[in-house]
């Protein structure tokens, strides 16, 4: 479900899930574990992620949340906080190359990276306010970081960006009209020529208060999963599920 292969001194973790790479409780346990392994590493050194075929992530498996209901839900919400907090306190460089689609938790998870490097085309935004869920914790805290000022509109909007506004949000910090991988590996390669141990110490002086509001709040995640989990929310998730068949 992830592949990792190196480029030059670059570490690569690919999502290779289906034909968007949608977050499912096996490909974030997966994801967690693996960045979890690279940090803990002798050499935890620069790592890029991107997503295999035309998206980078569309976010979460809603057919299975569908399928599956509250049983699944409360496995979910801790599997996805788990990825975004392993990514964003990956003590390393860290690069997203989004490739295509970075939609809800995809989009969470290009936000744990150092840096976001996007195609002109693809499509990014935390669109989970209107598909009618909540965000864990960590998700919220991650993008509030990533976003800044912005975060309001970004959270609250549930809208997706593209090309050149995506830089303006905080989402992406560059558009790349070329080789994505090549720009990505270059970026990452780059920032591994600091000491590692001057940007592990800098890195983690940043993520500190974040850190600190995701387990301030990790209270908050018990809503969130009994929202996740209720007959409601699935047959309203059921109904979206069903315009985005509709539509393709």
């Amino acid at each position: 479900m992830i592949e990792i292969h190196a480029v030059e001194s670059v570490r690569v973790l690919t999502l290779s899930s289906g034909s968007v790479n949608a977050l499912d409780v096996d490909l974030l346990e997966e994801v967690a574990l693996a960045v979890n392994d690279l940090a803990r590493s002798d050499d935890a050194g620069a790592l890029v992620v991107t997503g295999a075929g035309r998206a980078f992530s569309a976010g979460v498996d809603l057919k299975r949340v569908v399928a599956e209901g509250a049983d699944y839900t409360d496995r979910l919400v801790p599997a996805l906080s788990d990825a975004f907090e392993a990514l964003f306190s990956y003590p390393g460089p860290t690069v997203a190359a989004v490739n295509g689609a970075a939609i809800a938790g995809g989009c969470v998870l290009a936000c744990s990276c150092d840096r976001r490097l996007i195609t002109p085309q693809a499509q990014i935004g935390v669109t989970e306010v209107r598909v009618g869920v909540p965000l864990p914790a960590a998700a919220l805290e991650v993008v509030r970081y990533a976003c800044g000022n912005h975060a309001d509109g970004v959270l609250l909007g549930g809208r997706t960006y593209r090309g050149a506004e995506t830089i303006g949000t905080g989402l992406a910090h560059r558009v790349v009209d070329g080789d994505l991988m090549q720009a990505a590996v270059a970026e990452a390669t780059e920032l591994a020529g600091i000491p590692a141990d001057v940007y592990r110490h800098t890195k983690g002086q940043l993520r500190t208060p974040t850190m600190a509001r995701i387990r301030e709040f990790a209270g908050i995640d018990d809503e969130v999963r009994r929202i996740w989990g209720a007959a409601e929310t699935r047959h309203r998730l059921a109904a979206y599920v069903e315009r985005l068949r509709r539509r393709d």
